[in-house]
């Protein structure tokens, strides 16, 4: 197998172990009974993680979904919102806008509250809202917000939601695996995520954790045939892990082994620590070399880090970015619409080490800038 060119330090695709990539070297029948098998533990096993009680297990399920974590998403939205029901979605990023942007595009009732990229929705303006507007169904908030990177407080939001008896959506694609996240605890309805975050798989298929119940009460709900959630759920709970259409059968055995090596790791806990540890060294470090983190520290999820562009030096991120390339790391550009930022990614197989070999490829490139303007922490 050839090396990588380069490590992902991005919020997924990330850069993941050699065994999740050698996973991918069998291949599969998806009538099989041994890989449907794969299948149903998958299922069991991140019901398990989502729960803090296990004996609430019976009373949850999990559905896998092909596609990207959009994907997924679209499908909750597209098929757990009945006719005459109506979202309201707490939105500071682009995902959360998205989740709006579904729910307009499939003709679903819904009212945004928008609130700044840098600023966690306030759980109180909810109340007000739903008190104003009792038309409305579900609420949905996104957990760990990619776009600056921000970790939202979806306890107070679900607190809100639930006391005025309203479904629970929490997209939890970049969390899910790396934060400590217990359905049973927050009286999350349903709960999104992908395989190629925090679980460190590769792209290929999404999931959905929902209250057994609550999914049961989906059919016939779905604006779309492929991404007909419930259906797809029915299809593997009668099926035992079968999809109802054809499944990226190499990407579902590489995230078995990535749940295998996230447990051998020590769980979602230690791989939290891991990230933590891997953010803190890298915010260190940047703002030796005259970065500046985007969000104050109380803000900030371990998953992804938004910088700032530094000013006055002749800064150009395709300059940074493909120097960074050329040394073996990839990192992401910003995504926010009022602020010149860029985001490095905390996940993935990454430790110590690849943070310091960054560093070191990042002090080149300011060195580099000193030699051609003013000094970076002038």
């Amino acid at each position: 197998m050839k090396e990588n060119r380069y490590l992902l330090l991005t919020p997924g695709p990330l850069t993941t172990t050699a065994g999740v990539k050698e996973a991918m070297l069998r291949d599969w029948c998806t009538w099989d009974r041994d890989y449907n098998d794969v299948v149903e533990e998958l299922r069991r096993g991140l019901v398990e993680m989502a729960l803090r009680d296990r004996a609430e297990c019976a009373n949850y399920t999990s559905v896998l979904m092909q596609g990207s974590g959009t994907f997924a998403v679209e499908s909750v939205i597209g098929s757990v919102i009945p006719r005459g029901g109506k979202l309201a979605v707490l939105s500071n990023g682009a995902y959360g806008r998205r989740i709006a942007e579904i729910a307009g595009i499939l003709k679903i009732p819904a009212v945004e509250l928008r609130f700044d990229e840098c600023e966690r929705p306030d759980a109180a303006m909810l109340a007000e809202m739903l008190a104003d507007d009792p038309a409305v169904t579900h609420v949905a908030v996104v957990h760990c917000e990619t776009t600056t990177g921000i970790l939202n407080d979806i306890e107070s939001v679900g607190r809100v939601a639930k006391s005025c008896g309203k479904k629970f959506i929490v997209d939890a694609m970049s969390s899910f695996g790396g934060i400590s996240l217990y359905m049973d605890d927050l009286d999350i309805d349903f709960l999104i995520s992908s395989a190629n975050k925090c679980i460190e798989g590769v792209p290929g298929f999404a999931f959905v954790i929902a209250k057994r119940v609550e999914l049961a009460e989906c059919g016939g709900r779905a604006r779309s045939l492929s991404l007909d959630l419930y259906s797809q759920w029915k299809t593997m709970e009668e099926h035992r892990g079968k999809w109802r259409f054809t499944s990226p059968t190499h990407v579902v055995v590489a995230f078995a082994e990535a749940m295998r090596e996230l447990k051998e790791e020590g769980g979602v806990v230690a791989r939290n620590m891991r990230y933590t540890a891997n953010r803190d060294m890298l915010i260190r470090g940047m703002e030796e070399l005259g970065f500046r983190a985007l969000l104050p520290d109380e803000l900030r999820s371990p998953v992804i880090t938004s910088f700032l562009y530094p000013e006055g030096v002749g800064f150009d991120f395709t300059d940074f970015y493909e120097s960074l390339k050329r040394d073996g790391y990839v990192i992401y550009p910003g995504k926010l619409s009022e602020r010149d930022t860029f985001r490095i990614g905390n996940i993935g197989d990454i430790r110590e080490e690849q943070i310091t070999g960054l560093l070191a490829a990042v002090e080149r490139y300011v060195k580099r800038l000193e030699n051609e303007a003013p000094s970076l922490c002038a």
